[in-house]
């Protein structure tokens, strides 16, 4: 299958500190932490890296990997971290014949500081992602099977109702996993385009940042996701979502969503599993209990490989289980790729969890 990635490109530079180095304070009430640095002080790493990463490279390399002909449409700078991303593209076999160089800023990069439960804090430099121009969207990019759109940057956003239109001009599958800047600054234009495409992936903060704009003449009556037969219902299929003060029932943004447009609307909800809405229903998959060395690249590897199974012709029952045992591979290592799974490492895990990994489904 051809597919075309569209975004960030990154160098992650990646520091890991033993806890005992740095201190760490925790809101209860928000569910927030924070790690502390003190000013002035030089802090002992267990590891300082350096990698590969970015939206765009994490899942071009990732559907590489599943087998497919990946082609990444990234913007770089003129400067050897833009050398090393090339290459590492061409060691995964991903084509860079649609990548452009532009002068006017660096590549872009960023420093991860993991440490406790290794749920990095995460510095970005966007450089040369912010320059995405009109005319560097090829026509002959977008003959594919599948295009997908990482999180774009700062001015690069407003290319995204042209990607998305000429992705579907070419009959091209298109799947999306935007950003929290994306959904808020470029809301206007996200949610115009919202009707053209098929995949729509976010985590649970991104889901409840969209809640109070679904709110306006909401009052759903539909079915309401149950336990059913006694069983244990997950946190945010009894929860819900909230965002801004406005609270909705998971079914009822799913019902919401579906209405703008897209067919999958998959939200993720880290160590608590992931969900799939769908027109006919909800799917449910708990996390993969694994030892957690870094959290980055995880909602990539989900929702690329995700999207790579649907597309193939996948149920979305396999394609949610493949999406969570691959990101599951990825959190047990430090950076975005090292853990992204070939095909057939793929599809042993999915022969050896399907009876220890079930997936929960919901009519609404």
């Amino acid at each position: 299958m051809k597919v075309l990635t569209i975004g960030s490109a990154l160098i992650d530079t990646i520091a890991v500190i033993p806890s005992e180095q740095i201190e760490r304070m925790a809101l209860g009430n928000a569910q927030t932490s924070f790690l502390l640095l003190e000013e002035g002080r030089k802090n002992e790493a267990q590891e300082v890296s350096t990698h590969c990463g970015g939206g765009a490279v994490n899942t071009a390399v990732g559907m590489a990997r599943l087998g497919h002909d990946v082609a990444a449409l990234v913007k770089l700078g003129q400067d050897a971290r833009a050398e090393t991303i090339l290459a590492g593209l061409a060691a995964e076999g991903v084509s860079t014949r649609y990548t452009v160089r532009d002068g006017r800023l660096p590549t872009g990069a960023s420093v991860l500081i993991s440490s406790h439960d290794r749920n990095a804090a995460i510095f970005t430099f966007r450089g040369a992602n912010t320059l995405l121009e009109p005319k560097d969207l090829r026509k002959d990019a977008f003959a594919t099977q599948l295009v997908y759109v990482s999180s774009l940057s700062n001015e690069s956003a407003n290319c995204f109702p042209s990607i998305v239109a000429q992705a579907k001009a070419e009959g091209a599958m298109v799947a999306t996993n935007p950003g929290v800047r994306q959904l808020t600054s470029k809301a206007s234009d996200f949610r115009t385009s919202l009707a053209h495409i098929d995949i729509l992936a976010i985590n649970r903060a991104e889901a409840g940042v969209l809640v109070p704009s679904l709110m306006e003449g909401y009052s759903d009556s539909g079915p309401q996701l149950t336990a059913g037969n006694g069983g244990e219902m997950p946190d945010l299929a009894t929860n819900g979502l909230v965002g801004v003060g406005f609270k909705m029932p998971l079914a009822g943004f799913f019902r919401a969503m579906h209405k703008l447009g897209p067919r999958w609307v998959l939200v993720s909800d880290g160590k608590n599993g992931a969900y799939v809405g769908s027109p006919h229903g909800v799917i449910y998959c708990p996390a993969l209990m694994v030892k957690v060395a870094g959290t980055a690249g995880a909602g990539d590897a989900f929702a690329s490989t995700f999207a790579s199974f649907v597309a193939e012709g996948a149920t979305p029952e396999d394609a949610i289980r493949a999406g969570v045992i691959n990101s599951a591979s990825v959190v047990t290592h430090i950076d975005t790729q090292s853990g992204l799974l070939k095909r057939p490492q793929l599809d042993e895990r999915m022969a050896e969890t399907r009876k220890t990994l079930p997936v929960k489904t919901w009519t609404i």
